[in-house]
């Protein structure tokens, strides 16, 4: 349940962050999505901590898919770019939170 909820900060954190992209445009309207969204993904973060499931792995695995996500939704969604090297950057990230997650012996 822990990751479920974890998993629900995330998207909540990138459909705020794409809204937050959206409402610089122009349309001001996405700034409710975007904190209403920044809300949701704060409150699922904390149901996920209140799981148990330990802050260090958490707050990591968090950071890493919300930019891994955002990056390429950014690409397909406004044609943003996203070079080999930033896709590599990715990898390297998620390489990160792998090692913590396997390190911390936390299952």
């Amino acid at each position: 349940m822990q990751y479920l909820l974890l998993a629900a900060a995330i998207v909540f954190e990138v459909i705020a962050t794409l809204s937050l992209r959206v409402a610089a445009t122009g349309r001001s309207r996405f700034y409710a999505v975007v904190v209403g969204g920044y809300i949701a993904a704060f409150v699922s973060l904390l149901a996920a901590l209140r799981e148990g499931i330990p802050l260090g792995i958490a707050y990591g695995i968090w950071a890493a898919v919300g930019v891994a996500l955002t990056a390429v939704a950014s690409k397909f969604l406004f044609g943003e770019v996203l070079t080999r090297r930033m896709l590599a950057g990715i990898a390297l990230i998620a390489a990160g939170v792998l090692l913590i997650e396997v390190g911390s012996g936390h299952s």
